[in-house]
Formats: C-alpha cells, sequence, structure tokens
C-alpha cells in the first residue's frame, strides 16, 4: 500500500507538479461530496507525497532510508540487538515491528505481534503468553500484541468462512492453524498450518498466506504479508511432476559434497499455476515456501511457477530489447520464454530446495558428524555451525535474501546443462542448445539490468534477485577466456550504450567451471553458518565501481537512460452471486488496473479505509 517499488525499494512520485494533482483532486466527485474531509486527507501527504529528502528516496534502515518495520530512530545496531532478544525468548521476527523509545535517558523497546488479540495474556488455547516486559543486555523490552489488529480480525473471520468450502482435512486444519496464527500472533502455529499445507499434494485450487518474505525489511527478517489464490495449469505441471521425480539424480550433479546435501530429498509438490489474485507488493514468477529452513530441511516444501505471470512479464519486443547483438535478438525472442522455465524450474526446486544447514539443537546434538565432514575448501574438520534457535536468516541478516537467491540462481545455470533436464521440458538437439545459450545470455545480460538496483550514494543494492545475478556477472567475466564480452558502446541515436555477449562454445567449458567453483563456496560458507566468509565473498563480487576492466558505475547510467517500460498486472476479481462464483476481468490498461483495485473491496470498503487510516494515524509520529 506504499509508495515505494516492490522492485528495487526506491520511492516513486506523481509524474504530475503537485499544484496539478491538487487540482485534480479537488475537481474529484469525492471532494464535492467531502470537501472537508478530502482536504484534511490532501494535507496530511501531499508533502510527503512529493518530498524527495535523502532519508526518504529509498527502504533503509537509520539514516540509509525510511521503513515501518522500526520506529525512526532505529539504526542497524538496534535491530541486531533486537534479533539477539528475539533468539533468546525463541520468538521469530516474522510477524513483528520494532519501536524504540527513550526512558530516563534509557533505551526502551517495545516488539509488537500482528495479531487479532489484542490482550498481552494467555488467549484460549495458549499454556501461557510469549507477551511481558523483560530486561535483556541492560535493555528494557516488551513484547505485545495486537498489531494490525482490525486487519488481522478480518483475515481471521474469512479464514473461518473458508474452512467450510475446504476440499480435505488438510486443507481445513491448514485454514485452522493460519486462523489461530493471526488471532495470537503465533508464527508456531503459522509453521504447523505450513506443515499441513505441505501435505496437501495435488489440489486444483493452491492457497497460501501469512507474513512470508523478508525483501522489504532492511535487516532482512521481517516478513511482509501477503496471500495467494492460484488454479493449477496441469499440462505445465506435468513437466514440474518429472523434474521433481528426477530431483534424486540430479542432485548428486551439484558441486558440494554428499555431507553438505540434504540426508534424504523429500519431494515436493511441484506446479505451474496460473494466479487469480495475489495479494502483496509485487508478483513473483515462482516460489519456493514456507521459508521456514528446519521445515524444509526434514519436513518438505512446495515448489510453484506462476505461468500467468511469466506470460506477461517476459513478453517484450525485438526494438525494445537492449543491451543484445543484433543476431542475438531474434534468438532471444523465441527462446526467453521456454528458458526460463526451466530456470524457474531448477531455480525453485533445486535450488532452493538443496544444501543442508549444519545444527547443534538446544540438547547439544549434531545433525552431522563432527568428526568426519570436512570442508572443501581448507580441507580441515567443520568448525562453525547454527546453535539453537539461530536461523538462516537470523545469521545472514542483511545479505541472506540475495545469496540464497544467487545460490538458487547458479544451481538453475549449472544444471540446465544436463541434457536429461533439458528433455524432461521437451528440448532436444539444436533446440536444447539455444535455451542453453538464451538462459546463461539473459542471466549476464539480467546482471547487467540489475543495476539500475543499485545506489551509488549510499552503496547498497535494493532488490535481492538483481544484486544475485550482477554477482553471477561477475563471476562469469572474472572467468576470462571470452566467455562473456561486455562493452560500452554508441547507440544509433547518439547516445551512450552497452552490448552484453556470451561465447556459447565456451559454456560448458569454461562457465560450467567458474559456476561450479562459485557455487560451492556459496554452499559451504552457508552450510557451515560461515557469516564473515560469506559476508566477504559476497561483498566482493556485489561492488560496483567505477575502476576495473568495466566502469558499471557508468553504465548504471547507460542502464537507466534506456530503461524498459514496467509491466502492469492486472488482476481480476471474483464475486459471490448465490450459489455461483463471478469472475469479473477488466482490460489490460491503467484504467483496468484501477478499476480493479476500486472493485476490490465492495462490501466493506469504509471500515477498511477507516482501519487503515486510524493505524497510520497512531503510528506516524513514529516517523516524523
Amino acid at each position: 500500500m506504499g509508495n515505494y517499488k516492490s522492485f528495487g525499494d526506491t520511492k516513486f512520485i506523481p509524474n504530475l507538479p503537485k499544484d496539478k494533482l491538487e487540482a485534480l483532486v479537488k475537481a474529484s466527485q469525492a471532494f464535492q461530496e467531502q470537501p472537508a474531509e478530502m482536504e484534511a486527507l490532501w494535507n496530511s501527504c501531499s508533502c510527503l507525497l512529493y518530498s524527495l529528502e535523502d532519508k526518504q528516496k529509498q527502504l533503509g534502515l537509520g539514516d540509509k532510508g525510511i521503513t515501518t518495520y522500526f520506529s525512526g530512530n532505529c539504526c542497524l545496531e538496534d535491530a541486531e540487538l533486537a534479533q539477539k532478544f528475539l533468539d533468546s525468548q525463541k520468538l521469530s521476527a516474522y510477524n513483528t515491528r520494532l519501536f524504540k523509545r527513550n526512558n530516563g535517558g534509557k533505551a526502551c523497546y517495545e516488539v509488537r505481534l500482528a495479531s487479532a488479540v489484542k490482550a498481552d495474556c494467555a488467549a484460549e488455547g495458549e499454556c501461557e503468553s510469549c507477551c511481558g516486559n523483560f530486561n535483556f543486555e541492560d535493555k528494557e523490552f516488551a513484547v505485545k500484541r495486537g498489531d494490525y489488529a482490525p486487519l488481522m480480525e478480518k483475515v481471521c473471520y474469512y479464514l473461518q468462512q473458508a474452512q467450510t468450502h475446504a476440499a480435505n482435512e488438510n486443507q481445513r486444519k491448514m485454514l485452522e492453524e493460519y486462523r489461530r496464527s493471526f488471532t495470537l500472533g503465533s508464527v508456531d502455529a503459522h509453521k504447523e498450518g505450513s506443515r499441513y499445507w505441505i501435505k496437501d499434494k495435488g489440489p486444483i485450487v493452491e492457497s497460501y498466506i501469512g507474513f512470508i518474505e523478508s525483501y522489504r525489511d532492511p535487516f532482512g527478517s521481517r516478513g511482509e504479508f501477503e496471500g495467494f489464490v492460484a488454479v493449477v495449469n496441469k499440462a505445465m505441471s506435468e513437466r514440474f511432476a518429472k523434474l521433481v521425480s528426477s530431483a534424486e539424480v540430479l542432485l548428486p550433479e551439484l558441486p558440494w559434497p554428499r555431507a553438505f546435501e540434504k540426508d534424504t530429498f523429500l519431494k515436493p509438490d511441484f506446479t505451474s499455476l496460473d494466479v487469480l489474485t495475489f495479494a502483496g507488493s509485487g508478483i513473483p514468477a515462482g516460489i519456493n515456501i514456507p521459508n521456514y529452513d528446519d521445515i524444509r530441511q526434514s519436513e518438505g516444501f512446495k515448489n510453484v511457477s506462476l505461468g500467468n505471470v511469466l506470460a506477461v512479464a517476459y513478453s517484450t519486443q525485438k526494438e525494445k530489447l537492449t543491451f543484445l547483438a543484433e543476431d542475438d535478438k531474434d534468438l532471444f525472442i523465441k527462446w526467453k520464454g521456454p528458458s526460463f522455465e526451466v530456470q524457474v524450474g531448477l531455480h525453485e526446486l533445486l535450488g532452493h530446495g538443496s544444501g543442508k544447514l549444519f545444527v547443534q539443537d538446544d540438547q547439544g546434538k549434531f545433525n552431522f558428524d563432527q568428526s568426519k565432514v570436512v570442508n572443501p575448501e581448507t580441507g580441515e574438520p567443520v568448525s562453525s555451525w547454527y546453535r539453537g534457535s539461530e536461523t538462516w536468516d537470523s545469521k545472514f541478516s542483511t545479505i541472506a535474501s540475495s545469496y540464497e537467491e544467487c545460490r538458487a540462481e547458479c544451481v538453475g545455470l549449472y544444471l540446465c546443462l544436463k541434457k536429461q533436464v533439458l528433455s524432461i521440458f521437451g528440448h532436444e538437439g539444436q533446440d536444447a542448445e539455444d535455451v542453453v545459450y538464451v538462459n546463461w545470455l539473459s542471466m549476464v545480460r539480467a546482471g547487467l539490468l540489475g543495476l539500475e538496483f543499485y545506489t551509488p550514494e549510499s552503496k547498497s543494492w535494493r532488490q535481492a534477485h538483481m544484486q544475485a545475478r550482477f554477482v553471477i556477472l561477475c563471476v562469469l567475466l572474472e572467468a576470462g577466456e571470452g566467455l562473456v564480452s561486455l562493452e560500452e558502446i554508441t547507440g544509433q541515436d547518439g547516445k551512450p550504450d552497452a552490448r552484453i555477449t556470451v561465447d556459447r562454445s565456451k559454456i560448458h567449458t569454461v562457465g560450467k567451471n567458474a559456476i561450479h567453483s562459485f557455487l560451492c563456496k556459496l554452499q559451504i560458507l552457508k552450510s557451515t553458518a560461515d557469516v564473515e566468509g560469506g559476508r566477504f565473498l559476497y561483498d566482493f563480487y556485489s561492488t560496483v565501481s567505477d575502476s576495473g576492466a568495466h566502469n558499471f558505475l557508468r553504465l548504471r547510467e547507460t542502464v537507466l537512460l534506456r530503461k524498459e517500460t514496467r509491466k502492469l498486472f492486472v488482476q481480476a476479481n471474483t464475486r459471490v452471486n448465490g450459489e455461483n462464483v463471478d469472475l469479473v476481468e477488466y482490460e489490460g490498461s491503467v484504467a483496468g488496473l484501477i478499476s480493479s483495485f476500486t472493485e476490490r473491496f465492495q462490501d466493506d470498503a469504509d471500515q477498511l479505509e477507516a482501519n487503515l487510516l486510524e493505524m497510520s494515524k497512531n503510528d506516524s509520529p513514529c516517523w516524523s
């Protein structure tokens, strides 16, 4: 609901002078009917809407930007301390926000759990409450419930309604646990619901809801609330099912030793879905969930490829295709869709679905043999691991999301070289080679395009996937031997341009070796919880500078100059009509997008708006 891009985290402002927008607002029917209320609304947001103060230009912590996961006076040190406190209480950060205040010169922190229940005492179905006041490292912490209570209450009400329409017992229990999670603010209940969701194999209608992805939190631990409903595309899902069946043959092909792979591969559901609705700040092309590592490691997960999202996101016209040689463009347009389908399949299933985390639990028990497991990078016994309630996200925090996306992308590049994989997707002979070529070409081009999502002023990346692709571009450029060539040129319009090419004859040799080595490093550092080594490696390849073989800061200006218009996703609505459900669709235009949004909450729009305004008003002093 904010004016910060979901993909890139930068602020966008109206492409219209402030006085013109004000005139438009005042000419509206709403203003004629409720002038006082509309005037107050305009006055409350018009300055912030256009503000381009440094701190408000992007999402970030402290001086680096703005975020509503933390009060405005929090910095990185506060986020780190809060994470330690949450770990000590065995609480997840996924459904929390952190507010800091000064109490007589002493810092006091309030951790707010999103829940329908506002009372901090033990609620129905709980043995004891996780709420209360705590002293931690000489700081006061209070854990409270009721954040976003009016919205969570609505979600719970409709989840209860949905239970009567569940297709089976797993779905019914799943919905019940979600409802419990959002009522009490319990991540454990959401994990329980996710367990039932994993067990619900091959449903025709697929859905998931909760605080899921942590990309928007500058610290990388808090989830963004999202939910989706989608319908299975059976034909495409058959191909993904074949990939799942081949997983146990393909996993040993990955470049790390057997001890660094999960003890058993838990075959997930892998389906291609057509999205009916996806509620969140952005719509992904593929998903691997749940994001709880302990469940993924020992109980399983589901993979989802969103087919109708891919179709819109990757449609392009030849004349709008940037940074490629002319003789690559036709091939790219022909095979971009099919190659991305292969990449998404491998990325989600064998990327996010692979690799073991070495853990010592609270009882001191290890999930690996300390006396035998050797770090292949050092030749020494493994000397670090995750302890107790530490997780991948809590340990690697600010780099966790991008690092993991990079690992999954590398798995896709590496395994797409296998003929068996290409055959599963129906690609043989020359077509198969073209799919590989376009997949690798597409990845390095994406790395170049990723520069749009880098902020030179703060030397920070604003988008996990695009940082990951830039890192891969740098790894492949470093491999040398003419595998990837990147040059700055002058375009036909006389303005700066660039061209990126891949020598397809070297993908299976130079390229494969480079990804093999880098991917192995990524996994070893992840498995062993080596944050220092992981951060050093990832920061090295993430560096954007004007020195070295390529002036990436100058190339960034070129990328911005030749940026493609972003895609708009217009979503349908559904209406209950007696015993039937009607699908309401809209034209693919800006007007269609607006209609789709304004008609989404026809029955309770006034109440929702009042709730949102009230919550916004209560919190606004925390960021002023």
